[in-house]
């Protein structure tokens, strides 16, 4: 895994963080949904908030994330956020934590580029990663039963993040990726961030637990007890649970 090299530049309005050992340079029209159009190199399937853009490059696909928010507060400011200075911006903090995560060897995507635009007392942010090896979502693969082995194989890649302190803000089924290699990768770090451990994690786990319960409600997928509790000896028998 390349060590990863922070480069920031400002932009007309905003700022621009990248890596500058697998990108020469970052580009504002990166963030552009007409520059990629242009090229034939954008792929845009639904889900979620919004689209997830998939872009077609030289050095392979990379995923683009466009911040947008949920619940009521989104019909007011569908994809602004109130400023509080750069740092805190939400995509120059979550490749940050990427940049982290990916150096202490965590299965996490390789962050890209991360820009903001900042007006007035607002500012909206995207944030680009690579892709990851061929893996489908946990709630996709729960439409066939999945081995003890498997469900054992999260628990200990959840154990593995809560050793080094991360604490994920959303973990549910949709962003825990299954590869078809057998590794198991976790997804979207928004609002991540990395403290002491303690009781924050079994409210993580309680968590994910109800989105596992509301998938298998909503498609008539396959959880039971019997793969909580593959889940559950995967994350106590690990050697980072501690």
């Amino acid at each position: 895994m390349n060590a990863i090299r922070e480069q920031r530049d400002a932009i007309d309005g905003g700022g621009i963080l990248y890596d500058a050992a697998s990108i020469p340079k970052a580009q504002p029209e990166w963030f552009s949904r007409d520059y990629w159009t242009r090229r034939g190199a954008l792929t845009e399937v639904a889900g979620g908030r919004g689209s997830v853009r998939f872009l077609q490059t030289d050095t392979g696909r990379w995923v683009w994330r466009h911040y947008r928010r949920g619940g009521l507060v989104a019909k007011l400011f569908r994809d602004r956020y109130l400023w509080t200075g750069e740092a805190r911006t939400r995509s120059f903090a979550e490749w940050r934590l990427l940049a982290e995560l990916r150096g202490r060897g965590l299965p996490v995507p390789a962050p890209i580029a991360a820009a903001y635009r900042r007006r007035g007392l607002t500012y909206e942010a995207d944030l680009i990663t690579a892709e990851l090896p061929p893996s489908t979502t946990l709630a996709q693969a729960m439409a066939a039963p999945l081995s003890a082995e498997r469900w054992q194989a999260v628990g200990r890649t959840i154990a593995q993040f809560h050793a080094q302190g991360v604490q994920h803000a959303d973990l549910n089924a949709h962003n825990i990726l299954l590869g078809s290699d057998g590794a198991v990768y976790v997804l979207d770090f928004d609002r991540g961030r990395l403290r002491a451990r303690g009781a924050w994690e079994g409210r993580v786990l309680a968590r994910l637990r109800r989105s596992l319960e509301k998938v298998s409600a909503q498609h008539g997928v396959v959880f039971d007890d019997g793969g909580w509790r593959a889940l559950m000896a995967g994350y106590s028998l690990s050697p980072q649970a501690g």
